[in-house]
């Protein structure tokens, strides 16, 4: 989701930022600032503008859930179980001194809260619950019940008064307050909130500054008005819920995206400590201001309590994210950074260049091709593809364990004493031969298989056109054959004879396929076409491709090596490779500079140490090879030898370079580029040996 820039002169993290604010709201509502001055004006600061904040964080829990296509719920849901438990604890002292009975604690802590705040917490637990099983029916159809719920809140809340004037309804809220003492929880309140940041996770119309922002006064002038006429009835019972809340905050998220860029953890860690913390700080003020004979100024001013709290609350919260270890920074060293747009624009390439009726495999295998499979994999699952193909037992549990849901192949050879493990995570095996079939069964498990096909490769596989081995593994009870598939050897060869090579290789396919039909076996899903399966193409290929295409190397924007292919596709790379930095050292000509004084100066040099090296998967050889680095956006030589953590760097002719800058080994920087095949053909290799060695001890960054 883009803004629109140029109704967006700055741009930070804005949603950041607000939990800063929402939790000072939370602040005013319980310490009333403007009591003292106008019980008018505190009740709209504290009745209606106030809520605004939990709300928000409901809205931003959303949407960034959804954003995540609900991965990791799990995960998410037990922290935050977490963090209610510490803070649950954290206020016991306080419940058993107002002689809170342990059943009375335990209602609490399961739906309503063990202190007066913290019914936030059951509230987001149970709603998350709640909108993840309404989100599965369609994130609109789940907003209308949500949307419905809430209605029926609102008449145990604000509307009260002139619900509980309804006969019929006089009986339902009693039932329900029997029950609950609000309904503001997780059933009635949170989950339309939760969803509506879900349905603008999922919107396409880019937020646009001047309409969200009109929006928003708009439906907060309604909000106050419908705030200040319920007042004057006397009608609520309590004043969370307003008819024109979800209103306010669609088009208050809507504004503050179209001005956030980047994160602002510190704003996130403070706003969940301000909220946990401050009920304590009002107790704490309250018996300083007694114990120091403050109490008129402290407590019985109402602007001087909210001042006094709110400084605590804060300097407590500044304390403790203080004294937490500080998070790793991924880009403080050397790291990856991915381009996110660039790999659903080349996803959405490959999907046209497949054509239709046929899906796009996502291959993340070796850590996808050095860019993070988990990364990687999240965002594609997010972008609709449900088909995915790991090497490795391992890769494929890594995935399961991220939250990637659909099909996992794994490609290569898997023991098949490791079945209970294929079973547990849902995994689909190749079977490599007969035999890995036979012993792939007799582990007494049901398994999700595809079956390999050797039509020329000679690598694993069984060959194409022995009927009788397919036959046999079509009998195994221990298999469930979801599929079949084979390789192409030289399909990213134009050559005359290798071109002959692939046709006859798609044929054998083809004749394979058709006689699994014949003879009433399924096939299951079909593919043969990978990266340059694709690229490569023609009409007889495409007639044998199947179901679906394998998009490897080709889907990070790169290709193996320079050589041409059939199709030009507007593919862009999705990875850069980046370092700092750490020193600039100056030689007088004939100082010689690294391990075995491989670099002797000519002329006065300045070089620049990079916090990079060959254990980070750079090959050793690229200075010896020409190899250069983005500086400023001039291109620098690579000198001397590479160390396992290190590079020397010729930037006497970029003058401006400093300790602390970044350099880019892979990737554009300005108007310059270096691109993988450059590197990957100094080293006489293929881009996908280069990005595939790339060390996980680089960070990452996905924009």
């Amino acid at each position: 989701m883009t803004a629109n820039l140029a109704q967006t002169p700055h741009r930070g993290p804005a949603l950041d930022a607000f939990r800063l604010i929402a939790a000072v709201l939370v602040v005013t509502i319980h310490t009333s600032p403007l009591a003292s001055v106008s019980p008018l004006a505190d009740f709209w600061l504290t009745r209606v503008l106030a809520r605004l904040g939990v709300p928000f964080f409901l809205v931003t829990t959303g949407y960034f859930l959804a954003r995540r296509g609900w991965r990791g719920l799990r995960g998410f849901w037990l922290r935050t179980l977490g963090v209610y438990l510490a803070a649950a604890v954290l206020y016991l002292p306080l419940n058993l001194y107002a002689g809170l009975s342990p059943a009375a604690w335990l209602r609490g802590f399961v739906w309503e809260g063990t202190f007066y705040h913290l019914w936030y917490f059951p509230a987001l637990l149970w709603g998350v619950l709640l909108a993840r099983g309404l989100a599965k029916l369609g994130t609109r159809p789940g907003l209308a019940v949500a949307a419905a719920l809430y209605l029926i809140g609102l008449g145990g809340d604000s509307y009260f008064g002139l619900a509980d004037r309804i006969p019929a309804l006089h009986g339902f809220y009693a039932a329900v307050f029997s029950l609950t003492e609000y309904t503001r929880n997780g059933l009635f309140y949170a989950p339309v909130f939760l969803l509506l940041g879900a349905a603008l996770a999922e919107s396409t119309r880019p937020p646009r500054l001047r309409p969200a922002a009109l929006g928003f006064g708009l439906s907060f002038a309604g909000m106050t008005a419908e705030g200040l006429w319920l007042h004057s009835l006397h009608v609520q019972r309590h004043d969370s819920m307003y008819l024109l809340l979800p209103v306010c905050l669609v088009f208050l998220f809507r504004l503050l995206l179209a001005g956030n860029a980047g994160r602002w953890r510190a704003a996130r860690d403070a706003s969940l400590l301000v909220y946990i913390l401050h009920p304590g700080c009002i107790v704490a003020v309250r018996g300083l201001a007694r114990a120091l004979g403050l109490w008129e100024p402290l407590v019985e001013n109402s602007l001087g309590h909210f001042a006094a709290v709110l400084a605590l609350s804060a300097a407590a919260a500044a304390l403790l994210i203080r004294l937490a270890p500080l998070p790793r920074r991924p880009d403080a060293r050397a790291w990856r950074a991915l381009d996110i747009g660039a790999l659903l624009h080349n996803l959405e390439v490959l999907q046209q260049a497949a054509g239709p009726g046929r899906r796009v495999m996502a291959v993340v295998k070796a850590d996808a091709y050095g860019h993070g499979a988990k990364t990687v994999a999240r965002v594609l699952q997010q972008a609709g593809v449900r088909d995915f193909a790991v090497a490795t037992l391992a890769e494929g549990i890594a995935l399961r364990k991220a939250g990637i849901r659909g099909h996992i192949l794994i490609l290569g050879w898997t023991d098949p004493a490791e079945a209970p493990l294929l079973r547990r995570w849902r995994l689909t095996q190749t079977v490599a031969s007969l035999a890995h079939g036979q012993a792939l069964a007799a582990q007494g498990y049901r398994l999700r298989v595809q079956i390999a096909l050797d039509t020329g490769m000679h690598r694993l596989g069984v060959p194409a056109d022995d009927h009788a081995a397919l036959a046999a593994l079509y009998a195994l009870p221990g298999l469930r054959v979801e599929g079949v598939f084979s390789h192409l050897c030289v399909s990213d060869s134009l050559a005359g004879d290798d071109r002959a090579f692939t046709h006859a290789q798609a044929n054998k396919f083809a004749e394979a396929i058709a006689w699994l039909r014949q003879n009433g076996y399924d096939p299951g899903v079909a593919h043969l076409l990978a990266s340059y399966g694709l690229l490569n193409a023609d009409e007889a290929l495409n007639r044998a491709a199947g179901d679906l295409v394998r998009a490897g190397i080709a889907l990070y924007g790169v290709h193996s090596d320079g050589a041409p292919t059939r199709r030009a596709l507007p593919l862009r790379p999705v990875l850069s490779l980046k370092a700092r930095v750490a020193a600039v050292q100056v030689l007088a000509a004939g100082e010689t500079a690294g391990y075995g004084r491989a670099f002797t100066a000519a002329r006065e040099t300045r070089l620049a140490v990079l916090t990079i090296g060959y254990a980070d998967g750079l090959p050793r050889c690229l200075p010896a090879r020409g190899g250069r680095v983005l500086l400023h956006g001039a291109f620098c030589p690579m000198v001397g030898r590479m160390c396992m953590d290190q590079l020397l760097v010729d930037v006497t002719d970029a003058p401006a370079v400093a300790p602390g800058d970044t350099a880019t080994l892979l990737g554009q920087d300005g108007g310059a580029a270096i691109p993988a095949e450059e590197l990957a053909a100094r080293c006489d290799t293929i881009t996908n040996e280069l990005l595939s060695r790339l060390s996980p001890r680089l960070g990452l960054i996905a924009r």
